[in-house]
């Protein structure tokens, strides 16, 4: 699928070209994409954590909270 990138877009494809992290516009776009999914996905949970706790459960213990998170970022790339 072709789509016409306006100027501001491609100014900011560019940039992350220039960083040297990425071969092409492709991987660019991909990786922006999948970072929009997860943002999206992220929120999901939090919105079905919320209700839950208006729903009346009570969740889990801060510091379990923080261990489930610190296991979920094991081995993610830091941007």
């Amino acid at each position: 699928m072709q789509y016409p990138i306006p100027p501001d877009v491609q100014d900011l494809i560019a940039a992350q070209l220039a960083t040297g992290r990425y071969q092409n516009e492709d991987e660019v776009l991909r990786e922006a994409l999948r970072a929009l999914q997860e943002a999206s996905d992220d929120a999901a949970a939090v919105q079905d954590a919320i209700d839950a706790w208006k729903a009346g459960d009570d969740g889990l213990p801060l510091d379990q909270a923080f261990d489930l998170v610190r296991k979920d970022l094991v081995g993610k790339p830091t941007a």
